[in-house]
């Protein structure tokens, strides 16, 4: 490879360092030599001053003024059209300047009119997309002219011995500027280097920024004053349950009650912030507020968390705590309950017993049945695994557990069936987690059923809701449902209406839900029967930017 820089490469290089393209220059370049050119014919044709144009040789001026316009028109018009490279057109456009110039020069008295240093702004300009020696090619170009001017001129007619210094000066001044234009022009490059450079590494930092920003499990969003959006991430589009591809700006119209709340925070910042949902069937969220702009408040930037991760939080700590409880209950409870259970059994074979005792015996064997079922739950949710979520295609792991169900309680097509629509909806749980809540669900409405068993049907519906987007499993049935007292309580610890229950069933069903970050909750069902519904969060795969 050559060492030296060919003109293509300059001008390559122009464009990548974000410099001005070629064209934009000879465009510059062109308006200039255009407004000269005109300039120097009016003032001639006209008889404006200075008089010194064209007063040796008016012929040879009045000749030549029109020409160089006109070739000025026609490097215009290569310019538009294309004709030439931008460094062909340079070329042309410098040496006919520094052609028409010298002879103007020569026509209105040589070197000391000043018109010489006219062509000083050629140079420059030529300089700008001309590799370096060309530029000093110009330089010598010029010098020479400038000199055969002269001389042709002291030929002709007798001048002053100072005219020849005046035109070495100015062949000085030529070398100069193109000295100076390289040097300059050195520093531009490393200028638009250094900027190009900043640029790039500002443009890499926005791009990390927007990944971290848009990958952030925690919902960011950022709102002017006036409240629109200006920035949000994936995380707090999947967190308010937004449709793909909404395009509304405004955090009134797009989500009401956060809205509500930052309005609030706005009035009152130390004003104690509540749980929302961006939906009915949204998920409980909660909002942090920050400042931006100082006392200005340009905006604020929002932080939107999803309750059910500090749940699952609080969860593990509660079953550490709990842990520790059932080792002790395990200890301290279970192994004199048996000794009273067997006591009992012992006792029931006495031959002696009547039967009331007999019925005493009875009610200890039944207790001692339920204590220890109650020890077996909760040893069972201290012990059980750490959730191991995966994708799970709803429509077959429904109708696998239907007809588990089916055989299990000795039902029919009738009594349990599976709706999914849409059929390829999935959800993200630990399989064997969610399969004991769905099974402790069926159970419960299978045992609250007090009509004709034959009578009976149950309903397990999964599909996606419509506000949020996200997908739910809901089991339904024709029981006589639950009172709005009762539902308050039926996920409470040891909350029963069964003499025979335990009271920890759906309680455990809620704790496995909010291990699996989904909500279990009862749905008051207007058609009579019981509705349990779960809303998992959804898998939405990529949000669109404001």
């Amino acid at each position: 490879m050559p060492a030296r820089q060919s003109k293509t490469d300059r001008s390559d290089n122009l464009l990548r360092l974000g410099q001005a393209h070629p064209k934009d220059l000879l465009r510059l370049f062109f308006i200039y030599r255009l407004l000269l050119s005109g300039l120097l014919s009016i003032l001639f044709f006209f008889d404006l001053p200075p008089e010194v144009l064209g007063s040796h040789h008016p012929l040879l001026y009045s000749f030549t003024a029109p020409c160089y316009s006109l070739l000025v028109l026609a490097s215009g018009l290569m310019l538009v059209k294309g004709y030439l490279s931008y460094e062909h057109q340079t070329d042309f456009a410098v040496f006919t300047d520094i052609i028409a110039i010298t002879l103007l020069m020569h026509a209105s008295g040589g070197a000391g009119t000043g018109l010489g240093m006219l062509l000083l702004a050629a140079i420059a300009a030529g300089s700008l997309t001309i590799r370096q020696h060309t530029t000093f090619l110009y330089a010598a170009s010029a010098t020479i002219a400038v000199l055969g001017e002269q001389l042709l001129t002291q030929l002709h007619h007798q001048t002053p011995v100072t005219a020849y210094t005046q035109a070495g000066l100015l062949g000085a001044s030529f070398f100069a500027m193109a000295l100076l234009a390289d040097v300059l022009y050195k520093r531009l490059i490393e200028s638009e280097r250094l900027a190009s450079q900043h640029q790039l590494d500002l443009a890499d930092m926005a791009q990390l920024n927007e990944y971290i920003i848009q990958h952030m499990q925690t919902g960011i969003i950022i709102t002017d004053s006036t409240g629109r959006i200006r920035l949000k991430n994936e995380a707090a589009w999947n967190l308010l349950g937004i449709p793909e591809g909404e395009q509304e700006s405004s955090l009134t119209k797009l989500c009401r009650p956060l809205a509500g709340q930052l309005n609030r925070w706005k009035q009152h910042p130390d004003h104690e912030r509540h749980t929302f949902r961006s939906t009915a069937e949204g998920r409980d969220l909660q909002a942090n507020f920050i400042p931006l702009g100082g006392r200005e408040r340009l905006g604020t930037l929002v932080f939107l968390e999803d309750c059910a991760l500090a749940t699952e939080q609080l969860q593990q700590m509660k079953l550490a705590s709990l842990g520790r409880l059932t080792a002790s209950i395990a200890h301290e409870i279970r192994n004199p309950l048996g000794a009273i259970s067997h006591a009992g059994q012992l006792l029931e074979e006495s031959p002696s017993l009547d039967s009331g005792d007999k019925r005493l015996t009875e009610i200890i064997r039944n207790n001692s049945v339920r204590m220890n079922s109650i020890i077996e739950n909760v040893l069972q949710l201290s012990r059980r695994d750490r959730t191991q979520t995966e994708e799970i295609e709803l429509l077959p792991f429904l109708e696998e557990l239907a007809e588990e169900a089916r055989q299990n309680k000795n039902l029919t097509h009738k009594h349990l069936t599976v709706r999914v629509k849409p059929k390829d909806t999935c959800i993200r749980a630990d399989p064997s987690q969610l399969h004991q809540v769905l099974v402790t669900l069926l159970e419960n409405a299978i045992d609250h059923f007090h009509q004709d068993p034959d009578q009976l049907q149950l309903c397990i519906q999964g599909g996606m809701t419509t506000e949020s987007g996200g997908p739910y499993i809901r089991v339904t049935d024709n029981g006589s449902g639950i009172d709005a007292e009762t539902a308050r309580q039926i996920f409470e610890p040891f909350f029963t209406t069964r003499s025979s229950g335990t009271g920890l069933g759906l309680y455990i069903a809620k704790e496995l839900s909010e291990s699996n970050r989904a909500r279990l909750e009862y749905i008051p069902n207007p058609d009579g029967g019981s509705c349990f519904q779960i809303s998992f969060p959804g898998l939405r795969k990529k949000v669109f930017n404001a």
